[in-house]
């Protein structure tokens, strides 16, 4: 379907404010829960409704400062990884497009990003309230912020199966096991199965020994690995499904 076309003259220039909305992804291994940061807004419009921590963007402040201060302002985390999703700038999204004597529009940059929950610390914002909710229990949010986390989540799923990106929250050194337990509990326990998801990585050729066995409880010592990201380059720009 092609867009409508307009004349010049008869539609006025928008006027917009930029805001930044994040969703925080945790991954929660030992439980196998994939949960989603969630701000329980303070002020209209949507007071006291559920939403994504979000900022509007500040003088001078680049979109990425402003994620990134979003972050901090919620959790403290050692690793994590963080990339712009999309940007969501329909009008009416923001009711006070609305009530703005001006008819300014309000453009949601959205930015994704993944952290262990194990390593991720909830800091106290003022009164507002903060919370982790298991992504399958999100309750409706503000705005259009359903469809910003809907959105991020398929993202999320798309770029564990073809990029390193769980190799920038993992810790430095893991075992086949605390790998294969990040992907599972990202993309379910149907994904694959651990043997053919160990012999393909293995396969490919970006995994370490680190010749150190570690014990996890019962069962045999395990390996400890290492992502070789020198290794990887040779991959970066080809397609590659890891799972």
């Amino acid at each position: 379907m092609k867009p409508p076309l307009y004349s010049s003259e008869t539609l006025k220039l928008a006027d917009f404010k930029v805001g930044v909305d994040n969703v925080i992804f945790s991954v929660d291994t030992k439980q196998n829960r994939l949960l989603a940061l969630l701000v329980k807004r303070a002020v209209e419009p949507f007071a006291g409704c559920w939403g994504l921590p979000g900022t509007l963007v500040r003088e001078g402040e680049s979109l990425e400062t402003a994620a990134y201060r979003v972050l901090a302002e919620k959790i403290r985390v050692g690793n994590l990884y963080l990339e712009q999703l999309y940007t969501f700038g329909g009008p009416e999204r923001d009711p006070r497009e609305s009530i703005d004597s001006f008819g300014v529009r309000y453009l949601s940059v959205s930015y994704f990003a993944i952290v262990r929950f194990e390593d991720a610390e909830l800091l106290a914002h003022h009164n507002h309230d903060t919370a982790w909710y298991m992504i399958e229990k999100v309750p409706d949010l503000a705005f259009d912020h359903n469809r910003i986390l809907d959105y991020g989540y398929r993202r999320l799923r798309n770029k564990l199966e073809y990029s390193p990106v769980a190799f920038e929250v993992l810790p430095e050194s893991f075992t086949l096991g605390d790998l294969y337990q990040f992907y599972e509990t990202i993309l379910g326990k149907e994904f694959t199965d651990y043997s053919n998801f160990r012999n393909r990585l293995l396969k490919l050729g970006f995994l370490r020994d680190m010749g150190v066995k570690v014990s996890r409880g019962a069962g045999r010592p395990a390996s400890l690995y290492r992502f070789d990201a020198e290794a990887f380059a040779p991959f970066k720009d080809k397609p590659l499904v890891f799972v």
